[in-house]
Protein backbone atom coordinates (compact mmCIF):
# COMPACT_ATOMS: atom_id res chain seq x y z
CA UNK A 1 0.00 0.00 0.00
CA UNK A 2 1.31 3.48 -0.91
CA UNK A 3 2.54 5.66 1.95
CA UNK A 4 0.31 8.63 2.68
CA UNK A 5 1.73 12.11 3.30
CA UNK A 6 -0.02 15.26 4.54
CA UNK A 7 1.28 18.55 3.09
CA UNK A 8 0.33 21.96 4.47
CA UNK A 9 1.02 24.95 2.23
CA UNK A 10 0.57 22.74 -0.83
CA UNK A 11 -0.50 25.65 -3.04
CA UNK A 12 2.77 27.50 -2.44
CA UNK A 13 5.85 27.50 -4.67
CA UNK A 14 7.53 24.49 -3.05
CA UNK A 15 4.36 22.70 -1.93
CA UNK A 16 2.84 22.56 -5.40
CA UNK A 17 5.93 20.98 -6.98
CA UNK A 18 6.51 18.68 -4.00
CA UNK A 19 2.94 17.35 -4.18
CA UNK A 20 3.32 16.58 -7.91
CA UNK A 21 6.60 14.78 -7.42
CA UNK A 22 5.33 12.70 -4.49
CA UNK A 23 2.28 11.66 -6.52
CA UNK A 24 4.58 10.72 -9.42
CA UNK A 25 6.62 8.57 -7.03
CA UNK A 26 3.49 6.66 -5.99
CA UNK A 27 2.73 8.34 -2.67
CA UNK A 28 -0.79 9.27 -1.62
CA UNK A 29 -0.99 12.96 -0.70
CA UNK A 30 -3.48 14.74 1.55
CA UNK A 31 -3.43 18.54 1.68
CA UNK A 32 -4.72 21.14 4.11
CA UNK A 33 -5.93 24.49 2.82
CA UNK A 34 -8.19 27.36 3.81
CA UNK A 35 -10.70 26.69 1.02
CA UNK A 36 -12.84 23.78 -0.08
CA UNK A 37 -11.92 22.15 -3.37
CA UNK A 38 -13.15 19.29 -5.55
CA UNK A 39 -10.07 17.26 -4.58
CA UNK A 40 -11.23 14.50 -2.16
CA UNK A 41 -7.74 14.49 -0.60
CA UNK A 42 -7.90 18.19 0.28
CA UNK A 43 -9.12 19.06 3.78
CA UNK A 44 -10.01 22.45 5.24
CA UNK A 45 -8.56 24.19 8.28
CA UNK A 46 -8.82 27.61 9.86
CA UNK A 47 -5.63 28.18 11.82
CA UNK A 48 -6.62 31.47 13.45
CA UNK A 49 -9.88 29.99 14.79
CA UNK A 50 -8.33 26.64 15.71
CA UNK A 51 -10.52 24.58 13.36
CA UNK A 52 -9.33 21.57 11.38
CA UNK A 53 -10.86 18.56 9.62
CA UNK A 54 -9.21 15.78 11.61
CA UNK A 55 -9.74 13.30 8.75
CA UNK A 56 -6.69 14.90 7.14
CA UNK A 57 -4.36 12.68 9.21
CA UNK A 58 -6.17 9.36 8.68
CA UNK A 59 -3.65 6.82 7.36
CA UNK A 60 -0.93 9.49 7.19
CA UNK A 61 2.65 8.47 8.06
CA UNK A 62 4.43 11.82 7.66
CA UNK A 63 3.50 15.50 7.72
CA UNK A 64 5.41 18.05 5.63
CA UNK A 65 4.55 21.44 7.10
CA UNK A 66 5.11 24.36 4.71
CA UNK A 67 2.23 26.66 5.68
CA UNK A 68 2.90 30.25 6.69
CA UNK A 69 2.08 33.80 5.62
CA UNK A 70 4.61 35.23 3.11
CA UNK A 71 7.28 37.18 4.96
CA UNK A 72 8.18 40.00 2.57
CA UNK A 73 4.89 40.54 0.72
CA UNK A 74 3.34 43.24 2.93
CA UNK A 75 4.50 46.02 5.24
CA UNK A 76 5.56 44.78 8.69
CA UNK A 77 2.95 46.38 10.91
CA UNK A 78 2.52 44.90 14.40
CA UNK A 79 -0.58 43.09 13.12
CA UNK A 80 1.28 41.68 10.11
CA UNK A 81 4.18 40.49 12.27
CA UNK A 82 1.71 38.69 14.52
CA UNK A 83 0.12 37.04 11.44
CA UNK A 84 3.53 35.89 10.17
CA UNK A 85 4.35 34.28 13.52
CA UNK A 86 0.87 32.90 14.29
CA UNK A 87 0.49 31.34 10.84
CA UNK A 88 3.57 29.23 11.63
CA UNK A 89 3.28 28.63 15.37
CA UNK A 90 -0.51 28.20 15.70
CA UNK A 91 -0.68 25.96 12.62
CA UNK A 92 1.97 23.69 14.17
CA UNK A 93 0.12 23.62 17.50
CA UNK A 94 -3.15 22.78 15.73
CA UNK A 95 -1.55 19.85 13.91
CA UNK A 96 -0.06 18.48 17.14
CA UNK A 97 -3.38 18.88 18.95
CA UNK A 98 -5.07 16.90 16.16
CA UNK A 99 -2.45 14.13 16.43
CA UNK A 100 -2.81 14.05 20.21
CA UNK A 101 -6.60 13.69 19.96
CA UNK A 102 -6.30 10.69 17.63
CA UNK A 103 -4.83 7.84 19.66
CA UNK A 104 -4.68 5.43 16.69
CA UNK A 105 -2.75 7.80 14.39
CA UNK A 106 0.14 6.37 12.33
CA UNK A 107 2.28 9.52 12.08
CA UNK A 108 6.01 8.94 12.58
CA UNK A 109 7.65 12.03 11.06
CA UNK A 110 7.03 15.78 11.12
CA UNK A 111 9.15 17.68 8.58
CA UNK A 112 8.88 21.46 8.76
CA UNK A 113 10.10 24.43 6.80
CA UNK A 114 12.18 26.99 8.66
CA UNK A 115 14.50 29.71 7.34
CA UNK A 116 18.11 30.89 7.49
CA UNK A 117 16.66 34.04 9.08
CA UNK A 118 17.02 31.99 12.30
CA UNK A 119 20.65 33.17 12.51
CA UNK A 120 19.97 36.89 12.03
CA UNK A 121 22.50 39.15 10.32
CA UNK A 122 25.93 37.53 10.83
CA UNK A 123 28.24 39.18 8.29
CA UNK A 124 30.94 36.78 7.06
CA UNK A 125 30.60 34.26 9.92
CA UNK A 126 30.16 30.71 8.59
CA UNK A 127 26.84 29.45 9.94
CA UNK A 128 26.28 25.82 10.86
CA UNK A 129 23.17 24.29 12.39
CA UNK A 130 24.85 24.72 15.80
CA UNK A 131 25.22 28.49 15.38
CA UNK A 132 23.24 30.61 17.83
CA UNK A 133 19.83 32.10 17.19
CA UNK A 134 20.30 35.72 16.08
CA UNK A 135 18.56 39.06 16.61
CA UNK A 136 15.78 40.84 14.74
CA UNK A 137 12.22 39.98 13.78
CA UNK A 138 13.06 37.12 11.39
CA UNK A 139 15.34 35.46 13.95
CA UNK A 140 12.64 35.78 16.60
CA UNK A 141 9.99 34.39 14.23
CA UNK A 142 12.13 31.37 13.26
CA UNK A 143 12.94 30.63 16.92
CA UNK A 144 9.26 30.63 17.93
CA UNK A 145 8.45 28.53 14.84
CA UNK A 146 11.14 25.93 15.57
CA UNK A 147 10.27 25.82 19.29
CA UNK A 148 6.67 24.98 18.33
CA UNK A 149 7.86 22.28 15.91
CA UNK A 150 10.20 20.76 18.51
CA UNK A 151 7.24 20.06 20.82
CA UNK A 152 6.44 17.15 18.50
CA UNK A 153 9.26 15.23 20.21
CA UNK A 154 6.90 14.79 23.18
CA UNK A 155 4.59 12.90 20.79
CA UNK A 156 7.51 10.58 19.87
CA UNK A 157 7.70 12.00 16.35
CA UNK A 158 10.86 12.27 14.25
CA UNK A 159 11.38 16.03 13.84
CA UNK A 160 13.25 17.63 10.94
CA UNK A 161 13.51 21.38 10.19
CA UNK A 162 14.89 22.67 6.90
CA UNK A 163 16.32 26.17 7.30
CA UNK A 164 15.81 27.48 3.81
CA UNK A 165 17.55 30.25 1.90
CA UNK A 166 16.28 31.84 -1.31
CA UNK A 167 14.56 29.22 -3.48
CA UNK A 168 15.26 30.05 -7.12
CA UNK A 169 12.31 29.52 -9.45
CA UNK A 170 10.72 31.54 -12.25
CA UNK A 171 7.29 30.50 -10.98
CA UNK A 172 7.42 32.65 -7.85
CA UNK A 173 9.33 33.35 -4.66
CA UNK A 174 12.32 35.70 -4.60
CA UNK A 175 13.70 35.42 -8.15
CA UNK A 176 10.92 37.35 -9.98
CA UNK A 177 11.37 40.11 -7.37
CA UNK A 178 15.15 40.12 -7.78
CA UNK A 179 15.12 40.16 -11.57
CA UNK A 180 12.39 42.83 -11.93
CA UNK A 181 14.70 45.89 -11.57
CA UNK A 182 17.33 44.16 -13.72
CA UNK A 183 14.79 43.68 -16.53
CA UNK A 184 14.03 47.40 -16.22
CA UNK A 185 17.75 48.18 -16.75
CA UNK A 186 18.28 49.35 -13.16
CA UNK A 187 20.07 46.31 -11.74
CA UNK A 188 22.53 47.12 -8.95
CA UNK A 189 23.65 45.80 -5.56
CA UNK A 190 21.61 46.48 -2.44
CA UNK A 191 23.22 48.07 0.61
CA UNK A 192 26.92 47.16 0.71
CA UNK A 193 26.24 44.28 -1.70
CA UNK A 194 28.60 42.18 0.40
CA UNK A 195 25.83 40.41 2.33
CA UNK A 196 25.84 36.63 1.81
CA UNK A 197 22.74 35.25 0.13
CA UNK A 198 22.16 31.50 0.56
CA UNK A 199 20.28 30.05 -2.42
CA UNK A 200 19.10 26.75 -3.87
CA UNK A 201 17.32 25.68 -7.04
CA UNK A 202 13.63 24.70 -6.74
CA UNK A 203 14.49 21.17 -7.97
CA UNK A 204 16.97 20.72 -5.11
CA UNK A 205 14.52 22.12 -2.56
CA UNK A 206 11.84 19.60 -3.56
CA UNK A 207 14.39 16.76 -3.78
CA UNK A 208 15.63 17.64 -0.28
CA UNK A 209 12.15 17.30 1.25
CA UNK A 210 11.73 13.90 -0.41
CA UNK A 211 15.23 12.83 0.71
CA UNK A 212 14.48 13.80 4.33
CA UNK A 213 11.12 12.03 4.12
CA UNK A 214 12.70 8.79 2.94
CA UNK A 215 15.81 8.82 5.15
CA UNK A 216 14.36 8.22 8.58
CA UNK A 217 17.67 8.55 10.44
CA UNK A 218 17.78 12.28 9.65
CA UNK A 219 16.65 14.47 12.54
CA UNK A 220 16.75 18.04 13.84
CA UNK A 221 17.90 21.06 11.74
CA UNK A 222 19.56 21.25 8.32
CA UNK A 223 20.57 24.30 6.31
CA UNK A 224 18.65 23.98 3.03
CA UNK A 225 21.05 25.92 0.83
CA UNK A 226 23.45 25.12 -2.00
CA UNK A 227 27.05 24.54 -0.84
CA UNK A 228 28.32 27.85 -2.28
CA UNK A 229 26.42 30.94 -1.10
CA UNK A 230 27.02 34.14 -3.06
CA UNK A 231 27.02 37.80 -2.13
CA UNK A 232 24.22 40.11 -3.19
CA UNK A 233 26.59 41.62 -5.78
CA UNK A 234 27.40 38.15 -7.12
CA UNK A 235 23.76 37.14 -7.37
CA UNK A 236 22.64 40.40 -9.02
CA UNK A 237 25.52 40.29 -11.53
CA UNK A 238 24.75 36.66 -12.40
CA UNK A 239 21.05 37.39 -13.02
CA UNK A 240 21.94 40.45 -15.13
CA UNK A 241 24.30 38.32 -17.24
CA UNK A 242 21.57 35.74 -17.96
CA UNK A 243 19.04 38.45 -18.79
CA UNK A 244 21.60 40.28 -20.97
CA UNK A 245 21.03 43.47 -18.99
CA UNK A 246 23.56 45.90 -17.50
CA UNK A 247 24.75 45.68 -13.90
CA UNK A 248 25.39 49.15 -12.53
CA UNK A 249 28.25 49.67 -10.05
CA UNK A 250 26.14 52.19 -8.10
CA UNK A 251 24.81 50.57 -4.91
CA UNK A 252 21.34 51.27 -3.54
CA UNK A 253 22.05 52.80 -0.10
CA UNK A 254 20.71 51.10 3.02
CA UNK A 255 18.73 54.24 3.95
CA UNK A 256 16.90 54.22 0.60
CA UNK A 257 15.99 50.53 1.03
CA UNK A 258 14.74 51.23 4.57
CA UNK A 259 12.69 54.16 3.24
CA UNK A 260 11.08 51.91 0.61
CA UNK A 261 10.60 48.76 2.68
CA UNK A 262 10.56 49.91 6.30
CA UNK A 263 11.48 47.08 8.68
CA UNK A 264 11.27 44.57 5.82
CA UNK A 265 14.69 45.88 4.72
CA UNK A 266 16.02 43.41 7.31
CA UNK A 267 15.12 40.54 4.97
CA UNK A 268 17.02 42.13 2.06
CA UNK A 269 20.13 43.32 3.90
CA UNK A 270 20.70 40.30 6.15
CA UNK A 271 23.94 38.36 5.60
CA UNK A 272 23.81 34.55 6.05
CA UNK A 273 27.00 32.69 5.09
CA UNK A 274 25.47 29.26 5.62
CA UNK A 275 27.24 25.91 5.48
CA UNK A 276 25.59 22.97 3.68
CA UNK A 277 28.02 20.44 5.16
CA UNK A 278 25.49 18.71 7.41
CA UNK A 279 23.04 17.90 4.59
CA UNK A 280 25.96 16.80 2.38
CA UNK A 281 27.21 14.52 5.18
CA UNK A 282 23.71 13.00 5.33
CA UNK A 283 24.21 11.90 1.71
CA UNK A 284 22.09 14.45 -0.13
CA UNK A 285 23.39 15.20 -3.63
CA UNK A 286 22.64 18.61 -5.10
CA UNK A 287 21.69 18.83 -8.75
CA UNK A 288 22.86 22.48 -8.81
CA UNK A 289 25.87 23.64 -6.79
CA UNK A 290 26.90 26.35 -9.25
CA UNK A 291 24.73 29.49 -9.45
CA UNK A 292 25.45 29.98 -13.15
CA UNK A 293 24.20 26.46 -13.97
CA UNK A 294 21.12 26.96 -11.79
CA UNK A 295 20.21 30.21 -13.57
CA UNK A 296 20.89 28.64 -16.97
CA UNK A 297 18.37 25.91 -16.19
CA UNK A 298 15.77 28.49 -15.15
CA UNK A 299 16.23 31.15 -17.84
CA UNK A 300 17.30 29.07 -20.85
CA UNK A 301 15.31 25.83 -20.63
Amino acid sequence: MAKKILITGATGLVGKELKNQLLNKGYEVNTLSRKNSSDPNNFVWDVYNGKIDSRCIEGVESIIHLAGEPVAEKKWTDERKKQIIDSRVKSTELLYQTIQNKSDHQIKSFISASAVGFYGDCGDEILTENSANGYGFLAECCKLWEDAVNKGKKLSLRIVKLRTGIVLSKEGGALPQLDKPIKLFVGSALGTGKQWTPWLHIDDMVAMYIYVLENVKMEDSYNACAPFPVTNIGLTKAIAKHLKRPFWPIKVPKKVIELLLGERAEAVLMSNNTSAQKILDAGFKFKFTDLDEALTSLYHK
